[in-house]
């Protein structure tokens, strides 16, 4: 089972047990993290797909740890003019580690339902006319 979720501006597939570094994200080490923007739910291969979000689904984490990434350096730099700018940047991050995903009981009987139900074509009858 896996789901795909929008957060900090951008999306993640995520299953559970998976550990997703997300942009800088509210919330102490060891509180829990509900996301409630759950694009698409696969469980199966019974695919749900949301408009533009899936209703009643979620996903909740664990915040593991905040951090920094690696350094990266920004230079700028303009021939001949003697224009040399140097800066460093270190994005903040959030580790967070995915524990469950919780997908609505009611609209995964409503999918059941709508499977079981499908229209079978109807039986053909002949009749012969009489002349």
């Amino acid at each position: 089972m896996y789901a795909i979720i929008e957060a900090c501006g951008k999306q993640y597939k995520v299953s559970k047990g998976d550990v997703v570094f997300f942009e800088k994200l509210d919330g102490e080490e060891g509180k829990k993290v509900k996301f409630d923007k759950v694009v698409l739910v696969s469980d199966e291969g019974k695919v749900e797909v949301g408009t533009p979000y899936v209703k009643g689904a979620a996903v909740e984490g664990k915040v593991v740890a905040h951090g920094k990434a690696k350094k990266i350096i920004v230079f700028k730099y303009k021939a001949k003019k003697n224009y040399r700018r140097k800066q460093g940047h270190r994005q903040p991050y959030t580790k967070v580690e995915i524990t469950s995903i919780k997908v609505a009981a009611e609209k995964t009987e409503k999918v059941e339902k709508a499977e079981n139900t499908e229209k079978k074509p109807a039986a053909k009858t002949t009749a012969k006319k009489e002349a």
